[in-house]
């Protein structure tokens, strides 16, 4: 009889990594991933599948996995997917692909993103040798939209030029996700097939400064698309903000991933953490809260002013954070932050919430309780309530429509823009979203140039 559960992932012990950045996930051995690969029913109208934005035929890959032909699955997945090693280890399936499978009904769903991973770090698969179209395509910010789009009109014969603010490649895969949940070298594993595919990629290069998507187009590329993501955060609009010890949690993530705060010595640090309150509930949150444990905080608490069943966070960055000795503050608002003298925070104020009616999200809405403001004593402040798109490209674009969120109007089934030639997808048209969610928009988009240009005869 086939387990009723999943086979559970081995992991690091909660008490040594909160000492370290390596991975705390740490894969399946091929014993594992056979036993949970047998686990799948093989349906024939594979309602997995459904749920992928990318459109991995999850079954088919299974089946090769389930008879020892890693390099056959990963090939089934390579033809939907770009990132299967990030994938397999960021994408939120529980909500997706194994929300939809059968086999949870009566038991847990079969463990989709884990063989994903497994695939994908153990499996080869030979690249794709397209032959050019003559298409020479502009793919403007490197993080998952623009891979994924880079990646599909590679494969369709395209001449792909990459431009990257940051001096890495890799967008928020880089510099907003720590190396214990995804590892710098896996990103770079991928990028690294990019290149192999032709895929030339310029860092330093800020479009809107160095160059503006019109002049992109002015006889260097005959399409655009722009997937620079949403990297403008959102403050908390409290007083106090701007005491020292008040970060956003892209600064915090940014420096730790990126700058090498958390080594001895860095040229960009951290101050000393002592106690932190991080204020938001989803995933970056937890990966500030967890970054902080990492560098040494004597105590970490989460506040988030509605409920645990409200947390968009997933379910099993919780669990590590809880394990890892992070603490939960729920129906928790902050007021004001407090400082010293010299303007260093000291603590914060916040009141208790209670649960209202539904907004516009359909989720309650959370509603200040009379009378019950408290301070936590605390020496960081992390925000990590959301971000939105930097308005750069916009101000250099005048006529690409936005909407009044800062948010690049497109067409959802093909990411067109207003803009003649210009394309568009991921976090700066939708507000911050899920990587694979990107992924299927930068898909949707290439799919959708290489057809334009096809259709043009040029």
């Amino acid at each position: 009889m086939q387990a009723p559960v999943k086979t559970p992932m081995p992991e690091q012990d909660p008490a040594a990594r909160q000492g370290n950045f390596d991975e705390v996930a740490l894969g399946y051995t091929p014993e594992q991933a056979a036993a949970e690969a047998s686990r799948c029913l093989l349906c024939a109208a594979k309602p997995c599948a459904a749920g992928c934005p990318v459109g991995v035929d999850i079954p088919a890959f299974i089946k090769k996995l389930a008879l020892g032909d890693t390099d056959g699955a990963l090939g089934i997945i390579r033809e939907a997917n770009a990132l299967p090693a990030i994938c397999g280890r960021v994408c939120p399936q529980e909500t997706q692909c194994e929300a939809l499978c059968v086999r949870g009904k009566k038991g847990e769903s079969v463990a989709v993103g884990r063989l994903e991973r497994y695939c994908a770090d153990r499996g080869t698969v030979g690249l794709p040798k397209p032959s050019p179209i003559g298409l020479r395509a502009a793919v403007v910010g490197s993080g998952p939209a623009g891979l994924a789009c880079a990646w599909e009109l590679a494969c369709g014969g395209a001449d792909v030029t990459l431009y990257e603010a940051f001096h890495v490649c890799g967008g928020v895969l880089a510099y907003g996700i720590p190396p214990f949940r995804l590892p710098r070298a896996v990103t770079e594993r991928e990028v690294a097939l990019l290149r192999a595919m032709g895929v030339k990629i310029v860092t330093d290069f800020v479009v809107g400064r160095t160059k503006t998507v019109d002049g992109l187009l002015d006889g260097l590329h005959h399409a655009v698309f722009i997937g620079a993501g949403a990297g403008l955060p959102s403050f908390l609009g409290v007083p106090g903000e701007g005491f020292a010890g008040v970060y956003s949690a892209n600064e915090l993530l940014t420096r730790v991933n990126l700058m090498r705060a958390a080594e001895p010595g860095a040229d960009t640090p951290v101050l000393d953490f002592g106690k932190a309150v991080v204020i938001g509930g989803g995933n970056v949150a937890i990966d500030a809260a967890r970054v902080a444990k990492r560098l040494g905080a004597e105590s970490v608490t989460v506040a988030y002013r509605r409920g645990r069943a409200e947390m968009p966070a997933r379910l099993e960055e919780i669990h590590h954070a809880e394990e890892e000795g992070v603490e939960f503050r729920f129906l928790t608002a902050p007021v004001e932050i407090t400082g010293d003298g010299e303007h260093r925070v000291t603590g914060i104020v916040c009141e208790e919430m209670r649960l209202g009616e539904p907004d516009a999200s359909g989720r309650r809405r959370p509603e200040p309780v009379p009378h019950s403001r408290f301070t936590m004593e605390c020496d960081i402040v992390v925000s990590a309530i959301g971000t939105s798109p930097n308005p750069l490209i916009g101000q250099a674009t005048p006529d690409l429509q936005h909407d009044k969120y800062g948010c690049i109007v497109t067409d959802p089934a093909t990411g067109r823009t207003s803009k003649k030639g210009v394309w568009a997808g991921g976090d700066i048209s939708t507000g911050a979203a899920t990587v694979i969610l990107a992924m299927g928009a930068g898909k949707r988009a290439a799919l959708s140039m290489l057809e334009d240009y096809r259709s043009r005869g040029s």
